[in-house]
């Protein structure tokens, strides 16, 4: 402080001190003045608080918006993805009036997979004899989806349901069985010639079981030559779904020359779910190299994150960490706090809800650590409670301990909590367990 002003500061207190002594009413009028500005002041600092608490309201509302839609894009996926599984599982049970109403309502519901809806409801009208209605079905086909890869299959279809006698068609698989039974014993005695017939099984008129069964086969060779079918069928030669086993049986049965095609077919393609099986098969393969790259790479954000659940359905802890590291996008940091679940890593989760600075993320790992059920989680849990300050962290560990069945955390958390509303929500918690520890707390309080 310079010496100009230590005297400033020296006369300041000469001359309040003369107000004071000589001027009683002007020094409360100061003092009312000061306290009015002080007044001011805190109200002024108020002010900002609120308006800074608005803003992060906003964003909030902003984010849990996005995540709104984010989750109805999923159910809607989620619900075309049922509709197709369980009208190809009607068909494959000889079901076929149910599956034309499930094909159905997939085609009506136009997404994705619409055209393939349609193709498949086709086919079991055929399967009932309502020959009329098959037709009309792939004309809709044709129509509306003239670039589909579905018309080549709808083809040789619409030829076999104009050649039909219109009896009711004997829906007995026994000659397909038959053929099949003869081909892969064909391929185990001279594989040279039961390709072509694989093939035209492949790409004909076959009913879905016998081609699915063909591939089947196919795959199991592991030949070069029964490789590079694949690989066509893969690549999108057939129809989609034929593509999608295609593309499983190379993670399934293939090896490096296989992870290589199935590479480069994600990095050509553009259409959504042959990329999502890709993962899936990289997957079954064990291909953790492939996964990791995807989830740093893709630009679909639902791809990162098949990629990034994939990793941890393989257990790739160490490329989940690595990932972890340089991601910046608080979504996916999110899906890799799944992963970690996904994977079994309780560690992991436990360090990330100590040392995460996104409070959603740290909120993510916290409540993923809770699906763990193990001694090691619980004690994490149990740390992380003992330490944290934010209200939102601990309510989310005593949901972790509701999610893991841990009653006595629950009630020693009960016992010693000061906070009201966090005892209260603690032994809500325990109300809604079936624990006799939890039942004899809850009687205990009843009993006070």
């Amino acid at each position: 402080m310079t010496l100009g002003e230590l005297a400033g500061k020296k006369l300041k207190a000469c001359v309040t001190a003369a107000i004071l002594l000589t001027a009683p009413g002007l020094a409360r009028a100061v003092a009312a003045h000061g306290s009015s500005a002080a007044n001011g002041e805190a109200w002024q600092g108020q002010d900002s608080q609120d308006r800074e608490q608005e803003a992060r309201d906003r964003e909030q509302e902003k984010r849990d918006r996005e995540q709104e839609r984010r989750d109805r894009e999923q159910e809607r996926a989620d619900r075309l993805e049922e509709l197709y599984d369980e009208g190809r599982e009607a068909l494959d049970e000889d079901r076929y009036e149910q599956a034309a109403t499930k094909f159905k309502q997939l085609a009506d519901m136009n997404g994705a997979n619409a055209d393939a809806g349609l193709y498949w409801k086709a086919y079991a009208e055929n399967k009932l004899a309502k020959k009329d209605a098959a037709l009309a079905t792939i004309a809709d086909l044709k129509k509306r989806f003239p670039q589909s890869r579905w018309i080549k299959d709808s083809a040789a279809l619409e030829s076999d349901v104009q050649q039909s006698t219109g009896q009711p068609p004997n829906i007995d698989a026994t000659d397909e069985d038959l053929k099949l039974i003869a081909i892969q014993s064909l391929m185990n005695s001279d594989p040279e010639r039961a390709m072509p017939l694989l093939e035209k099984v492949l790409n004909g008129s076959a009913s879905p079981k016998e081609k699915s069964k063909a591939l089947f086969v196919l795959a199991q060779n592991g030949s070069p030559q029964s490789r590079e079918i694949l690989g066509k069928i893969a690549r999108g030669q057939s129809n989609p779904e034929l593509q999608r086993k295609a593309v499983e049986y190379l993670g399934l049965f293939g090896g490096a020359q296989a992870r290589q095609t199935l590479a480069e077919i994600y990095a050509s393609s553009s259409e959504v779910q042959v990329k999502r099986a890709i993962l899936r098969s990289y997957m079954i393969g064990g291909d953790r190299a492939h996964l990791l790259a995807a989830a740093k790479s893709e630009k679909d954000p639902s791809l990162r994150g098949e990629a990034v659940r994939q990793l941890g359905i393989s257990h790739g802890s160490k490329e989940l960490k690595e990932l972890y590291q340089t991601e910046s996008s608080p979504e996916v940091r999110r899906e890799i706090m799944q992963a970690f679940f996904l994977s079994g890593d309780a560690a992991t989760l436990a360090q990330a809800a100590q040392s995460e600075k996104d409070p959603d993320v740290r909120r993510s790992a916290i409540r993923n650590l809770g699906l763990i059920h193990s001694e090691e989680a619980g004690q994490a849990l149990q740390a992380i409670y003992a330490k944290e300050t934010d209200r939102g962290a601990r309510e989310e560990v005593l949901n972790a301990f509701f999610l893991q069945g841990n009653a006595h955390a629950l009630v020693a958390i009960a016992r010693a909590e000061k906070d009201p509303e966090l005892k209260k929500t603690a032994v809500s918690k325990l109300s809604l367990m079936r624990s006799k520890e939890a039942t004899d707390y809850l009687m205990e309080l009843l009993q006070k």
